[in-house]
């Protein structure tokens, strides 16, 4: 499996080339910035010794203008010490006269004619080899007349003196680049460590998550994006603990409702088999049977309602109805349980109020809540029903008269399988999935559902559907 490059190698990689790319590109600006301020400053400089030889020889020449040669000569040779310049005077046919320093190292020099035509009165520069005979190097010329003749001082330098200044700038910039190159190379790769570091501690902390343990929790970065994806990350290991608990309770409960009645139902199928349970008394207990038989039933129904409703498989079939029609077909289906208990239903005489919802979906909310409150109404008290519409939601409130709900049962009535001690003493017959189905039903028309009560008094949930469409 190939594993890719990791983000310390490509960071580590990038930043290297980019610190590389960028003294490549110092350098050769610096190359150029040198050689151009090299150019010009040995050019300012040949100018003034050119301009200072020529105004010397013409005072000379006119001055002795038979003897001039000899001190002309030591005055070029002591300038060109001076200035680090070699100085040739020559006549209009490029014939040297004197020359700087030992008179051999021009012996071979040859003025050319195209260099002589280039040069004026005024110090003009040229870029010569004297056609072969020496060196190329930076000339600067002037054009002078004395008593008639035209003569020429050249001014010249090797040009190999540049090259030599140009290469100790590189080196040591060469040299300084080296140092700081890889100083930077060392702290990019520290940094990068340090960066990369908080991801392979995120891979660690998942692989630990992949395999049950949800108590390992992220540290807190530096870094405002790790710390971003840190608080993100443990948010997410607390939902999936969460979760998991939420599963393994899940589980639990259900292989504790299927497995009461289907150990009784095994019990009493053994019993009538091996004839522990007389034939007279056989039809008493298979009602019990039909009885847990249907229990096991309306579990697996609600389970399956359930899962439809999180997986997004249960489609609305929104229509315009009455408020009241669902809640009046559901108390004729306990009509015998309220004469029973002599329950007083009230708030049902108002104005039309309608609905847009899914009219069997909400006929499931109210047969739920109605059962709820009837199972907890106590003897002689009531069931109130009351309406409200607010913006394009009616809010729908059934409060029964009671024992009410304790403070610490309130926050877990809509939890899955909770039942109370009191439901479980009053209803065998429920699996605490009711009120589970009515505030998921609720939460898919985009409503909301609570609840509230006062212990010894009453328990009220109040609930919002749409009334229009949206």
């Amino acid at each position: 499996m190939n594993k890719g490059k990791s983000i310390f190698f490509k960071y580590f990689v990038i930043c290297s080339a980019v610190i590389l790319i960028s003294f490549i590109c110092l350098g050769a600006v610096l190359l150029l910035v040198s050689s151009r301020y090299f150019l010009q400053e040995k050019k300012d400089l040949l100018q003034k010794n050119t301009e200072a030889a020529a105004s010397t020889i013409t005072a000379m020449i006119t001055n002795s203008p038979t003897g001039w040669r000899e001190r002309a000569e030591q005055s070029i040779n002591e300038l060109s010490i001076g200035s680090s310049i070699d100085f040739v005077l020559c006549d209009k046919n490029g014939k040297i006269i004197i020359a700087s320093g030992p008179r051999g190292k021009f012996i071979d020099l040859m003025i050319d004619d195209s260099l002589l035509h280039g040069i004026g009165e005024d110090a003009s520069y040229a870029l010569s080899d004297f056609s072969g005979t020496y060196e190329e190097c930076h000339v600067v010329g002037k054009r002078f007349s004395v008593n008639g003749p035209d003569y020429y001082i050249l001014a010249l330098t090797p040009r190999s003196e540049q090259d030599d200044y140009i290469w100790q700038i590189m080196r040591i910039f060469i040299i300084s680049m080296v140092i700081v190159f890889f100083a930077v190379v060392i702290a990019v790769y520290f940094v990068a460590k340090r960066l990369s570091a908080p991801l392979i501690e995120i891979a660690q902390v998942s692989r630990e998550i992949g395999k049950g343990n949800f108590s390992l929790q992220l540290p807190a970065y530096s870094v405002y994006e790790m710390q971003e994806l840190s608080n993100a990350f443990n948010d997410m290991a607390a939902s999936l603990k969460n979760y998991d608990t939420m599963r393994n309770s899940f589980v639990a409960n259900v292989s504790h409702e299927l497995r009461t009645p289907m150990t009784s139902i095994g019990g009493f199928v053994d019993g009538m088999l091996d004839g522990t349970i007389p034939p007279e008394q056989q039809g008493h207990y298979l009602r019990i049977i039909s009885n847990e038989v249907s229990r096991l039933t309306r579990l697996v129904r609600s389970m399956l309602n359930l899962a439809k409703i999180e997986a997004g498989e249960l489609k609305l079939n929104q229509t315009r109805f009455s408020v009241v029609e669902p809640i009046v077909d559901t108390l004729v289906t306990f009509e015998p349980r309220l004469e029973e208990k002599h329950i007083e239903i009230r708030g049902l005489d108002v104005d039309r109020m309608y609905l847009y919802a899914d009219n069997d979906l909400i006929h499931q909310v109210m047969y739920n809540l109605i059962e709820n409150a009837i199972k907890f109404v106590n003897e002689g008290g009531y069931i109130e029903f009351s309406f409200s519409s607010v913006g394009y939601m009616t809010v729908i409130s059934i409060k029964n008269s009671g024992e009410g709900l304790s403070e610490d049962e309130l926050p877990l009535v809509f939890d899955r399988f909770y039942k109370t001690d009191k439901s479980r003493g009053l209803d065998a017959t429920g699996v605490g999935l009711g009120l589970n189905i009515v505030k998921s039903i609720i939460r898919l028309h985009g409503g909301k559902i609570m609840v509230r009560s006062v212990q010894g008094e009453y328990t009220e949930f109040v609930f919002t559907v749409p009334n229009k469409a949206l």
